[in-house]
């Protein structure tokens, strides 16, 4: 009987590590809203846009009401490079539950088109895809800002 039940349970968390496996953040509780700000050029302009909004989405609904996925590709992946002028600001809003999402598609471009491996923020979350990532956070309720 006890080799049925361990298998049960594995089988039963078959579908928590397909979700998690996916990427999808693990939301606080009393999340109401889901935000996915998209981030595709390499302009600083842009960037600084896209962290205010995502600091004032945070500032409105409260870093328990919300989530907020910042996410990278193309030119866009230069806020994620080490050494980011942003780099703090980057890490207060993911102390505040922000995740920052990098494609590993540019990534991997852009190190195999200069042949030296590209640094990231530490708190850079690798996903296969970025646009591929947004279409899932649409999926899964979130809506997509470009700012």
């Amino acid at each position: 009987m006890k080799p049925l039940l361990a298998l049960l349970m594995f089988l039963t968390a078959g579908p928590a590590l397909a979700q998690n496996h996916e990427g999808m953040p693990n939301e606080a509780a009393f999340v109401e809203h889901r935000l996915g700000l998209q981030i595709s050029d390499s302009d600083p302009g842009k960037q600084t846009q896209v962290l205010n909004n995502a600091f004032n989405v945070l500032t409105a609904y409260g870093p328990d009401k919300v989530a907020i996925e910042v996410v990278t590709f193309g030119p866009g992946v230069d806020l994620l490079h080490d050494g980011n002028v942003n780099a703090e600001r980057i890490s207060s809003l993911v102390a505040q539950g922000v995740r920052f999402d990098v494609c590993m598609n540019t990534v991997e471009t852009i190190e195999r088109n200069t042949g030296k491996a590209y640094a990231l923020n530490p708190h850079a979350i690798r996903v296969p895809s970025g646009v591929v990532h947004l279409i899932t956070l649409a999926e899964h309720g979130y809506t997509i800002i470009r700012p």
